[in-house]
């Protein structure tokens, strides 16, 4: 082998080592960039979930505040009218009562 050929092996070596060294160096940065992009999409998707999370929290509670006033009034409604089915039975109610005491 010629001195010139075994500087040809020789560069082509160094050269392979160099690119060898600069591929490995772009990968460290690809995974470094994407480590970065991934942590970056992730607060992104925890900070929207948490709105989201919020958001809909506020609607049951918008639910459950409506449901809690109908079911306020239903109980009204239903006393009223026991208060009042209880008003119309009273006279009876003596009536009765004033009869067993006689009676007895």
């Amino acid at each position: 082998m010629t001195m010139d050929d075994i500087r040809k092996v020789t560069e082509l070596e160094e050269k392979g080592r160099a690119d060898k060294a600069n591929a490995e160096t772009r990968i460290r940065q690809a995974l470094a960039e994407a480590e970065r992009e991934g942590s970056s999409r992730m607060q992104q998707i925890r900070k929207e979930a948490a709105e989201e999370g919020k958001r809909l929290l506020g609607e049951a509670e918008e639910r459950a505040a409506a449901a809690a006033v109908e079911i306020t009034r239903d109980a009204e409604r239903e006393g009223d009218q026991l208060r009042s089915k209880a008003r119309s039975r009273m006279n009876e109610a003596a009536k009765f009562i004033v009869g067993r005491v006689v009676k007895s």
